[in-house]
């Protein structure tokens, strides 16, 4: 479901114009592309917050209502207070039917229950949370999957592996990258290394008890 935002248009636009605007209580923002001149507008910062806080927020088309007027937008960047962590202004882009857009994707990972390596102990190894994709601005997906059905310890799910929607395609092009691996468990590499470290000590015995053993021949 697409969010809906109020907003108005704002008159002044700059430093000045954007402190007036939170003198009275609301954010200042603007909202510009589709060869349409840069619009400053103003939201209510309560609204704003909301919808900054639902998951998903910074890749999904919002329908922009500018003094009753709706347009498709997707938010392109959300500044915030260095010091008070509140938010203090907004961009927003207009979007069309053949706009493309480039958006991180969050992943979901699929059937963790018929993995063989995470069956014996293994442990999901995220290396890519989201993913930056080049979308259709009006068929950004939600998110995107990984299957993990049969994979084992040390097996990984690469980019090529997850089925994307038409049209959309990862940035990065020039490798198959790695979205996570299924990694050994800790107990079992700390055992591994206990038992690398242990062989030492022996094979070091040996050797003192053969160098001792020849000493004892040549006297």
């Amino acid at each position: 479901m697409t969010e809906t935002l109020a907003a108005q248009a704002r008159a002044r636009s700059g430093t000045g114009g954007a402190r007036a605007v939170r003198r009275d209580g609301l954010l200042p923002g603007i909202i510009y592309g589709e060869g349409k001149d840069p619009q400053p507008i103003k939201l209510d910062p309560i609204d704003m917050l909301k919808a900054y806080r639902r998951p998903g927020f910074m890749s999904s088309i919002i329908d922009l209502e500018i003094d009753g007027k709706a347009e498709k937008a997707l938010p392109r960047d959300v500044q915030t207070h260095p010091v008070k962590d509140h938010i203090i202004h907004v961009d927003f882009m207009r979007v069309g039917p053949k706009t493309r857009v480039t958006v991180n994707v969050p992943v979901h990972f699929t059937n963790e229950d018929d993995s063989t390596g995470l069956s014996r102990g293994g442990v999901l190894n995220v290396v890519r949370h989201d993913v930056e994709l080049s979308c259709p601005a009006m068929d950004i997906p939600e998110f995107i999957e990984g299957d993990l059905a049969g994979l084992d310890i040390g097996d990984s799910v690469k980019i090529s592996a997850i089925s994307l929607p038409d049209g959309v395609k990862p940035t990065i092009t020039d490798r198959d990258f790695t979205i996570a691996t299924i990694a050994a468990p800790t107990v079992m590499a700390a055992e591994t290394e206990e038992s690398e470290e242990g062989e030492a000590p022996a094979e070091a015995a040996e050797s003192t008890e053969a160098e001792e053993s020849s000493e004892e021949s040549e006297g």
